[in-house]
C-alpha cells in the first residue's frame, strides 16, 4: 500500500511542479536560497554536495556560483549508466566541467572530473519530489540519494532537503531503507525535524 501511495503522490507533485511558471520558480528559488544563506553552516561550508536543477526544481545554480567564487569545493552527483540506482560523486570547478548525463541532467563530465574516493562534505543540498516534517524524502524512485545518504561518510554531513511548500507534508509512508534529511527548506521556512 505504501508503494502505491508513493507512486500516486510522486505523480501528483511532479505534475504540480511542472505546471509552475518560470516566474514562480524564480521567486520561490530566491526566497528558498535566502533561507539557506541565513544558515551558519552555509556561511562556513568549505565542501558542499549540491545538485543541478531539473523540471521546475528550486534553482540552486546561484548557490553553486557562490561556492565557486568563494573557493569552496563543489561536489555533484553523477549517475552510473551501467548501475541503476547508484551514483558517483565528483568535484566540479566550473560550469564547463558539466555535461548532460544519462537522464539529461547536468553532472560532472567523466572526462574532466574523476569520482572522489570519499564523500563527506560539510553540507549537502538534496532535491526531492516530497519531504515530510520528520525529514523523510520522496525522490523519483531510483533510490539514488537513499544509497548515498546511508553511507558512513555522509553521517556527519548536515543534509538539507530543498523543495516548495506544497512538497512538504506531515508524514510520508516510509520503508526501513528510506533516508531522511536534517533540515527541510522551502521558499517559506526552514524546518528542522
Amino acid at each position: 500500500m505504501a508503494d502505491m501511495d508513493k507512486k500516486k503522490l510522486r505523480k501528483e507533485l511532479i505534475a504540480r511542479r511542472a505546471a509552475l511558471s518560470a516566474d514562480e520558480v524564480l521567486v520561490g528559488s530566491q526566497y528558498a536560497l535566502e533561507l539557506i544563506r541565513s544558515l551558519y553552516e552555509w556561511k562556513n561550508a568549505r565542501e558542499v554536495l549540491i545538485y543541478w536543477p531539473i523540471k521546475g526544481e528550486l534553482d540552486v545554480r546561484p548557490l553553486i556560483t557562490e561556492l565557486w567564487q568563494r573557493g569552496a569545493t563543489v561536489l555533484m552527483p553523477r549517475c552510473r549508466p551501467d548501475s541503476y540506482g547508484e551514483m558517483d560523486i565528483a568535484c566540479a570547478t566550473c560550469e564547463d566541467d558539466l555535461a548532460p548525463g544519462p537522464f539529461s541532467i547536468m553532472e560532472p563530465d567523466t572526462e574532466r572530473c574523476p569520482p572522489v574516493d570519499t564523500c563527506c562534505p560539510d553540507l549537502a543540498i538534496i532535491p526531492g519530489v516530497c519531504f515530510d516534517r520528520r525529514g523523510y524524502r520522496l525522490g523519483f524512485g531510483g533510490g539514488y540519494y537513499d544509497r548515498l545518504l546511508a553511507t558512513d561518510d555522509m553521517q556527519q554531513t548536515l543534509t538539507i532537503g530543498l523543495g516548495y511548500t506544497f512538497q512538504l507534508v506531515d508524514e510520508l509512508p516510509n520503508q526501513p531503507w528510506d533516508m531522511g534529511v536534517n533540515i527541510v527548506c522551502t521558499e517559506e521556512e526552514l524546518w528542522r525535524p
